[in-house]
């Protein structure tokens, strides 16, 4: 549920070097054919491709099955493992509510459990996050959370990529599975992790000075 805006305080760090393409996440039925449609949406023989949280996965998913298109992946705030049971009744159920009574955005209260603890108060960032959701509305919200609720294990699939692939995440962030992190760290030596020590998961927007950083060492 972010849109452009997630990239705003990113931006003025990258010069004319730098073409950053948004590419929203297509209203579509299965991850298979979202994949499907931003393979044909996109022109360029071959890309440099990140992604952040949900979009991470649908990134490195859409690296799995075209590898040939992608120059490097850099995932951000993304474990690339399916939901747990738990969290996947919880969305069923909130796709149920939000089906039947209308779609509401997100309370402050949510949008404060994905920000570190220094910018609880900042309500600068907070409006931020919630303007996407209302901007993405009712529509987005049902497709996003209804397609995804089964995801792959691209632990092993991701392994087997050629290419240069880094992680940054959060040490602290609540969204990304750690366990997981930890096995893709075991598994393999030459996919790159890098933990800001922060319980952020809104990096993009809470750190962009360092985000920009390392997505411009990387690429």
């Amino acid at each position: 549920m972010c849109n452009e805006n997630l990239w705003s305080r990113l931006e003025p760090f990258f010069d004319d070097n730098y073409e950053l393409i948004t590419l929203p996440i297509p209203l579509e039925d299965s991850f298979d054919t979202v994949i499907e449609s931003l393979e044909k949406s996109i022109k360029e023989e071959k890309i440099n491709l990140l992604g952040f949280s949900l979009g991470g996965y649908i990134a490195s998913y859409f690296a799995c099955k075209y590898p040939h298109r992608i120059n490097k992946l850099f995932i951000i705030a993304s474990s690339l493992c399916p939901l747990s049971e738990q969290e996947i009744k919880k969305r069923e159920d909130t796709i149920s509510f939000v089906s039947r009574h209308g779609f509401k955005g997100l309370s402050t209260k949510k949008v404060i459990s994905l920000l570190d603890k220094q910018n609880e108060k900042n309500f600068e960032l907070i409006e931020l996050i919630q303007q996407m959701y209302v901007d993405l509305g009712k529509e987005v919200f049902l497709s996003q959370m209804s397609v995804t609720l089964k995801r792959d294990d691209l632990l092993y699939t991701i392994n087997k990529l050629y290419f240069p692939i880094t992680f940054l995440y959060g040490s602290k962030d609540r969204l990304v599975n750690h366990t997981w992190m930890e096995t893709l760290a075991k598994v393999t030596t030459h996919i790159r992790q890098k933990r800001f020590d922060t319980t952020s998961h809104m990096l993009p927007l809470e750190k962009p000075t360092e985000v920009a950083k390392e997505i411009k060492n990387f690429f």
